[in-house]
């Protein structure tokens, strides 16, 4: 008697780790094919781009402007859409649109997509996102196109309006433009604003969307007080909010007085456009990729700064990579919290749960041992590299960044690879890539609690 072949099923973790890896590699080959290039491309380089587009970083070892047809830069944009919606929201999307019934386990899938606290209004949910995406997108487009159909003419403006729209919402980073990004329009107050709105928006969170529209919605409706908007918003939508702005707000300083007199960067500039180039510079290390100055003619300390909210990265299901703004405040209230005596995490009144604490604590040590593994290699490939700006790169492809200290070009193909490696884990998230890896299983794995015991910290 024949035995029955087991049906392998896959978790959510699993499908999007392997859905990331399946568009790459489709993508890869796509951008490789005669017909995407102007002139003949590496495999390899085709498939880097592929993985930075999908994982909406924007390190690239080409220049798209020039090394890609018309049909290549529609692959190229297809390829950030489905990475920054995440491969989960385009398959589910795309179900809904040939009227198929979403079953209960894709309903389950969405919600772990999301991190979402119960089944009920998923697939409202997930097409809420689909829809407020492309009309962000949208309001970006008619915002860029004040500058672009002016300078390129009417069709060719409008193609780089939605283009870099949908890069800018995403958090890719990837232009159209020339090798300097956004450089020609660091003074350019439409370019630059319209630029870190599609960021911000892209790297709060899909969640946090529905939560304000949601509250905004019912503010207006009930004629409550305007600060009820904000007492009304979860802990999870206040502490997004909150070290969005701090991060913002932290990283422009330390850039205005880093940069101030360099003659690389904005030292030229007036004291307004010092603020605005410094500003900009703080958003688009939150994963976003465009640069509006040189990175390669940062300071130093500019540079170590911007590896430090490079990794930090933006907030939980949305589009940005990085530890997320959660993790980390969740990690500096607890340090809070022990130092003020207390045994218990607390945030706005209320207790984050000990579960919590400890997947933060898995997913910072994670992503660091990560980041310095894929550093220790890249010195070990190009040995002559400055090691500051491999750190900036490496930085830059764990928290899906993009910006570019002028160094990816001049690496070497195992380097490129470690990189490659590195996007890929910083888009799916370090604790699922442990968890795919090490086979996650929800069943208890005994029914004995062990002993306590003490061990000696600090």
């Amino acid at each position: 008697m024949e035995k029955k072949k087991r049906k392998i099923r896959l978790n959510t973790m699993q499908w999007i780790a392997l859905g990331f890896l399946g568009v790459i590699f489709m993508g890869g080959v796509l951008l490789w094919l005669p017909i995407c290039n102007t002139q003949p491309i590496a495999f390899l380089d085709a498939l880097f781009t592929s993985t930075s587009a999908v994982c909406v970083t924007g390190l690239v070892t080409i220049t798209p402007v020039t090394q890609f047809t018309l049909i290549g830069k529609v692959i190229l944009l297809f390829l950030i859409q489905i990475g920054g919606l995440g491969v989960i929201a385009v398959t589910m999307g795309f179900l809904v649109a040939v009227h198929k019934k979403i079953t209960v386990r894709e309903r389950v899938m969405i919600q772990q997509t999301y991190n979402m606290n119960n089944l009920s209004g998923m697939v409202k949910f997930l097409l809420r996102v689909i829809k407020g995406t492309f009309f962000v997108e949208a309001i970006g487009a008619v915002l860029y196109s004040t500058t672009f159909i002016p300078k390129y003419g009417v069709v060719e403006g409008i193609w780089f309006s939605i283009f870099h729209s949908i890069s800018a919402f995403c958090n890719a980073g990837i232009d159209i433009l020339d090798s300097n990004s956004l450089t020609p329009y660091v003074t350019n107050p439409i370019m630059n604003f319209t630029t870190m709105f599609l960021i911000v928006a892209g790297g709060l969170g899909f969640v946090v969307w529905y939560e304000i529209r949601t509250n905004v919605k019912h503010t207006i409706q009930e004629k409550l007080p305007l600060r009820r908007m904000v007492t009304r918003l979860s802990i999870h939508a206040k502490v997004v909010l909150v070290m969005t702005t701090l991060l913002i707000v932290l990283g422009t300083v330390g850039i205005f007085s880093f940069e101030y007199s360099n003659p690389d960067t904005i030292a030229d500039l007036s004291f307004g456009e010092k603020i605005m180039a410094s500003m900009f510079q703080s958003v688009t290390t939150r994963t976003a990729g465009f640069a509006t100055i040189s990175q390669a003619g940062l300071t130093q300390a500019s540079k170590l700064l911007g590896c430090i909210l490079m990794v930090i990265g933006g907030s939980p299901g949305g589009t940005a990579g990085g530890m997320k703004t959660t993790t980390i405040a969740m990690l500096l209230l607890t340090c809070l919290s022990e130092i003020r005596g207390k045994n218990k995490t607390e945030c706005f009144g209320g207790r984050i749960a000990a579960s919590i604490v400890r997947t933060g604590i898995v997913i910072v040590t994670i992503t660091i041992a990560i980041l310095l593994f894929g550093v220790m290699l890249i010195t070990t490939f190009d040995p002559g590299k400055d090691f500051l700006s491999i750190l900036y790169e490496a930085s830059s492809a764990i928290g899906t960044v993009g910006l570019s200290a002028d160094l990816t070009t001049q690496l070497s193909s195992q380097s490129h690879i470690v990189l490659m490696a590195m996007m890929y884990i910083g888009r799916i998230g370090p604790i699922t890539m442990a968890l795919v890896l090490g086979g996650r299983t929800d069943k208890m794995s005994g029914v004995v609690d062990l002993p306590e015991k003490r061990l000696m910290v600090g």
